[in-house]
């Protein structure tokens, strides 16, 4: 059974410009990355997997379950389908401090949230990142490198299906980029989760990139296994 089955079709439209989105992928590996330049539509294609936007069309299925199929009117809400996303500025609340960020991922829909959230999830994941010295600091205090561990932790508290991410190194110096992908890979393989990850970064195609699609103008132009 494959992990990602995807079909998708998708058609936007603005300002009299049209694009339209038609790939189609099964992959089994734990590790997959779409690779492309701007304007590829890899983030599209990531936001329908996630179900933030909603295809025209096809299917997403994780590990044989429709999270969407157009033919059978499924569509599973982006917040019932258990899948992590991270986007490429991390989307953090900048009013919550970094133990409410982590924790709104377990409370969603909070309003007013408590500075002194207590959690054994929250704590396990401020630890395991070394985020407890900065718990109670706000995003605009943190490091890119803070922030970035910051948004994975409150995208993996919830303990998810699959972790989405969208050009996750891409706001980083390049030694500190380095770092974190080494950082992300091994708690990936820690963790056993699979992970979809979208990047123009050849780089990251060589640490991630179990298997690549690469991405052109809306459609698949190829896909590969990497060496190890």
């Amino acid at each position: 059974m494959s992990i990602w089955d995807v079909d998708l079709q998708r058609r936007f439209e603005h300002a009299k410009r049209r694009f339209d989105l038609r790939l189609s992928f099964a992959s089994d590996v734990p590790r997959l990355v779409i690779y492309g330049p701007s304007g590829a539509g890899k983030s599209q294609t990531l936001k329908c997997i996630a179900g933030l936007t909603r295809p025209d069309a096809g299917h997403v299925r994780l590990n044989g379950q429709a999270l969407f199929d157009a033919a059978a009117r499924v569509d599973v809400p982006a917040r019932d389908r258990q899948l992590a996303y991270v986007f490429q500025d991390y989307a953090l609340f900048p009013h919550l401090t970094v133990v409410q960020n982590i924790a709104f991922g377990l409370h969603r829909g909070w309003r007013n949230a408590s500075r002194e959230v207590r959690d054994e999830a929250v704590e396990r994941w401020l630890t395991a990142f070394e985020l407890t010295p900065v718990a109670r600091h706000y995003p605009e205090q943190l490091s890119g490198g803070q922030r970035q561990r910051t948004a994975l932790a409150r995208a993996l508290v919830a303990e998810p299906r699959a972790l989405l991410l969208d050009e996750p190194f891409a706001a980083l110096d390049p030694a500190l980029r380095a770092r974190l992908r080494d950082e992300l890979a091994d708690l990936q393989a820690r963790l056993a989760i699979p992970l979809l990850l979208i990047t123009h970064d050849p780089e990251d195609v060589r640490r991630f990139g179990d298997a690549v699609l690469e991405l052109r103008d809306g459609r698949l132009a190829g896909s590969a296994a990497v060496a190890a």
